[in-house]
């Protein structure tokens, strides 16, 4: 039996057409992807709405998911439409309101050399119910500690493309970050301006104005941060992007972090360990609180995701019409 505890609601899941009891165990130690992370994923949630459950950007996100299988040069059976259908039955399965879906592609069991010649590329797909990624500090505001390690360049690997093996980069200076007492990593670029964070985007607002970065600064240009850019827009709130320094960040009006997993999380005070420094430098952005737009933008979002906005049903797939 599997602990459940970190996976409210999660009775099924997925796997490669047929749905199966959580408890079901069926991958082999020596699948490939256990071994070098040659996967791809994605982080999708639905919401519950008056309609029934809704998942927010379900195309952008299956679009991203071909793309990642497309740069690990993958090639299996199930087409976009198929793909989309399973997630929505998983949720129907679980009983779902509200879930955060995760729908992995894999190499599978077949050889162990680190080019998987022998290995079918398998799809699971697993959703339950997951609260904010970084709880209740999400709405207080967030420490954010830099690492000194740089993030992966966009000239090293394809950034743009959700690689398994690519994230254990990720796992270690998370963990690294709260081993130091804060709730979230920030990296800096190879060229020492601010990238993003483990698994989130990040904007800063000086003067009114909302700023965050590209592709070219070695991030992942997410889905939530692209949804941001829009509402922003639609609120008449000047946008731009371009690269940030980390003297623009410590000087920020406000700072968020945005993703799927921590939707909106603002970033309140910030630990400088960029240069090895045993005794980081502190900085408490502004005034330390929340800052006025990423309030207005994150009541926005919730408010889009529940379909309470009429205006962004387009983002909707509601599951069970």
């Amino acid at each position: 039996m599997f602990d459940l505890s970190q996976f409210p609601k999660a009775k099924k899941y997925w796997y490669n057409g047929e749905i199966y009891d959580w408890n079901h165990a069926l991958i082999h130690p020596m699948t490939h992807a256990l071994h070098y992370g040659t996967s791809v994923f994605e982080g999708i949630r639905a919401y519950a709405t008056s309609r029934g459950p809704a998942i927010f950007r379900l195309k952008e996100h299956i679009d991203r998911f071909f793309y990642s299988a497309q740069v690990a040069k993958m090639t299996f059976p199930w087409s976009r439409e198929e793909i989309s259908e399973a997630i929505k039955e998983v949720i129907r399965v679980n009983e779902l309101s509200s879930a955060y879906i995760r729908p992995l592609l894999f190499y599978s069991y077949g050889n162990l050399g680190l080019v998987p010649k022998f290995c079918p590329v398998h799809l699971v797909i697993g959703a339950w119910e997951w609260g904010a990624y970084l709880g209740g500090r999400a709405s207080e505001g967030v420490t954010a500690y830099i690492i000194p390690w740089r993030r992966l360049h966009w000239s090293q690997l394809d950034m743009s493309a959700k690689l398994g093996g690519m994230y254990i980069q990720s796992t270690i200076c998370g963990l690294e970050a709260r081993l130091k007492g804060a709730d979230e990593a920030i990296f800096l670029n190879l060229e020492g301006r601010v990238a993003e964070g483990p698994g989130e985007n990040i904007f800063i607002v000086k003067d009114g104005e909302l700023m965050t970065n590209d592709r070219r600064e070695s991030i992942l240009e997410g889905i939530t941060r692209s949804s941001l850019l829009a509402i922003a827009a639609d609120f008449g709130i000047k946008t731009s992007i371009g690269p940030i320094t980390k003297d623009q960040l410590f000087h920020a009006d406000e700072a968020f972090f945005c993703g799927t997993a921590v939707e909106v999380a603002a970033i309140t005070r910030v630990l400088d360990a960029s240069e090895g420094s045993e005794a980081p430098k502190e900085y408490i952005i502004s005034s330390g609180k929340p800052g006025p737009i990423t309030l207005k933008l994150a009541e926005a979002y919730q408010r889009i995701v529940r379909g309470q906005n009429p205006d962004y049903e387009k983002w909707l797939t509601y599951v069970n019409l």
